[in-house]
């Protein structure tokens, strides 16, 4: 399918917050309570519309372990977008945004667009951060903020989308070199009308483990 743009993603964060289900649940709709952990980087792919233009959003899942950090940070190079993903039930996660976000920032451009995601608001009962203190952090370091469900879907389509509109808004102001690939963006054909958007592909990147994994 022809595209407008393509946006390069990479979805970042501590194991077990969830980052395969929401890559899961946007690209497929479809939620997967038991994975494998992720083994180095995983791949998906989606189509949206953004201001009646087709853009494909290319999304790479990488493991939370420590042993795979250098392989993760790899893959910010030519990142336009980062969803940086936190378990609102396990507060250690939230702690370590500060290291991820330091690597993010350290590797990536300097317009890239990083979405704080809380995610598992469906497990409201064993909350152990507030939404008021990720709000707090995405303001602090000007990151856009989000809580999500990869269970339920609440604001998973929104997550994604949103940061696309962004990394557009900034395009638009001409913050990013467009012919410049290594900013993570990729000028396409335009979608041909008559294709429906929405599509999506999803497998694991040469050299990843076979599991889809949720980590």
């Amino acid at each position: 399918m022809s595209y407008a743009y393509l946006f390069k993603y990479i979805i970042i964060g501590d194991t077990g917050v969830g980052k395969s289900c929401l890559l899961l649940q946007f690209t497929d709709k479809r939620f997967q309570p038991v994975h494998d952990l992720t083994i180095g980087v995983e791949f998906g792919a989606r189509m949206i519309g953004i201001d009646n233009k087709q853009i494909k959003l290319q999304i790479w899942d990488t493991a939370g372990q420590e042993s795979f950090r250098s392989i993760t940070r790899s893959y910010y190079r030519g990142a336009a977008g980062a969803l940086l993903v936190y378990d609102i039930t396990r507060r250690e996660t939230f702690n370590h945004l500060t290291s991820w976000l330091e690597d993010a920032r350290q590797h990536s451009s300097s317009n890239m667009v990083i979405m704080l995601i809380g995610n598992k608001s469906d497990l409201e009962s064993r909350r152990d951060v507030r939404k008021e203190e990720g709000e707090a952090f995405a303001r602090e370091h000007g990151l856009v903020f989000m809580e999500t469900s990869a269970k339920t879907a609440a604001n998973v389509e929104e997550a994604f989308i949103d940061t696309a509109k962004e990394i557009y808004r900034k395009i638009q102001q001409g913050l990013f070199d467009v012919s410049n690939e290594a900013n993570g963006i990729k000028i396409g054909p335009q979608q041909p009308a008559g294709t429906v958007p929405g599509s999506a592909t999803r497998h694991s990147a040469p050299g990843s483990g076979d599991g889809s994994g949720c980590c």
